[in-house]
């Protein structure tokens, strides 16, 4: 038996219960005391090692943020190393032309033995002229020993940068492959825990399976028993009753109004019940709102919050939404027996939903609908098809 129907024979014995006039508050249809008392211990170990393989989760996502943080450095450092390269390689470039353009120039002026240069301190027509030109061999000389100088010595500076960087990469990748073999224990220390959590998850099926096969037998010999009582009851009413009492039919009563389906109810009663009706635990958001129905004298609202959707909730236009309906998802990703069973709460007007995650929370109507919209769309609608006034 699946968790999800061991939860909907839950629900149908509280169902049964609300039917058949059994208050929800006596121990009406109950199972054993062992077997209740096992389910309690497996459930209470199966929470405490789903506690730790979240712990491991979340654990493993930090690690794996701190990872990609790794690597996306490695890359950017990466493209420091190929921008300083390249810069090199254009700084070499030009430090051989200028060593060439130099070196061509101190060879022409050897071949022509120096003519060059002395024509043009010869051809100065005065002395001012003479020393102009002297002046101006000089610089052009010392331009080029400057230019040279600076261009090896940025090459030198590129090289150092170069260094520096493929250092910086090397103590990444370092911290990449620590990080790298944390994440691969981390992801052998999960699968080791989700091993036991699924051993520890078959042993709550087949208990709760043991429960709700008790339930039932237990709800079977109250129903034979309640309809032994009515037949008693009506053999005995049949002898004194007059076929001229009218008044026997006219009994539907404010109690019967709206069950069926297509009367109407008090959307006030509801919101009230919301605001007053407790959580009867975390993982059972259908539960409460079938309490809130209960007690606003609707009737119970069978199912998990997936078949509450699938039966009742049919509209996701936002002008459709009313005060007094329930507001559903089929699935959601955020929890395990979410991504199951799905999520349910009750609109109470003024842009409120009200739900149970293990508290009664209260929040808005768009907050909710834009956090669960994310498998599937949320909808709403009357429950059982009752419309509220």
């Amino acid at each position: 038996m699946t968790r999800r129907e061991a939860l909907k024979f839950a629900f149908g014995a509280v169902t049964a219960a609300v039917l058949y006039g059994i208050p929800r508050t006596a121990s009406a249809a109950s199972a054993t005391k062992e077997t209740t008392d096992a389910l309690n211990n497996a459930q209470a170990k199966y929470n405490e090692v789903q506690s730790q393989l979240n712990a491991i989760a979340s654990e493993y996502q930090a690690l794996a943020e701190e990872l990609n943080k790794t690597m996306g450095n490695i890359e950017s450092v990466q493209n420091d190393i190929d921008a300083t390269q390249a810069e090199i390689e254009k700084k070499q470039e030009e430090l051989k032309q200028k060593q060439g353009t130099l070196s061509a120039r101190v060879s022409e002026s050897y071949k022509n033995g120096g003519n060059d240069t002395l024509t043009l301190l010869l051809s100065s027509s005065s002395f001012d002229e003479l020393i102009s030109n002297v002046y101006y061999l000089d610089k052009m000389n010392d331009r080029d020993r400057a230019t040279i100088g600076e261009i090896q010595s940025i090459q030198d500076d590129l090289a150092s940068k170069k260094e520096e960087l493929e250092n910086q990469k090397s103590d990444l990748e370092a911290l990449k492959d620590e990080q790298t073999q944390k994440l691969n224990e981390m992801s052998a220390k999960k699968d080791e825990v989700q091993t036991v959590l699924d051993g520890l998850d078959s042993d709550v099926k087949e208990l709760m399976a043991k429960r709700d096969a008790e339930l039932l037998a237990s709800q079977r010999d109250e129903e034979a028993a309640r309809k032994r009582a009515e037949e008693a009851k009506k053999a005995q009413q049949s002898g004194g009753s007059s076929s001229g009492n009218s008044s026997s039919g006219s009994g539907g009563g404010s109690g019967s109004a709206g069950v069926g389906g297509g009367g109407t109810g008090s959307a006030s009663k509801v919101v009230y019940w919301a605001q007053h009706t407790p959580s009867p635990g975390a993982g059972l958001c259908a539960w409460w709102v079938a309490d809130v129905f209960c007690n606003a004298g609707l009737g119970n609202v069978p199912g998990n919050a997936c078949d509450m959707y699938a039966n009742y909730c049919f509209s996701s236009n936002r002008s459709n939404l009313k005060t007094g309906m329930i507001i559903a998802v089929s699935s959601h990703p955020f929890t395990s027996a979410g991504a199951i069973y799905g999520h349910v709460g009750i609109y109470v007007g003024g842009g409120t939903v009200m739900d149970n995650i293990g508290y009664i929370r209260t929040c808005s109507a768009d907050y909710w609908i834009n956090f669960y919209n994310s498998t599937v769309t949320p909808r709403w609608g009357w429950a059982k098809g009752i419309v509220l006034s």
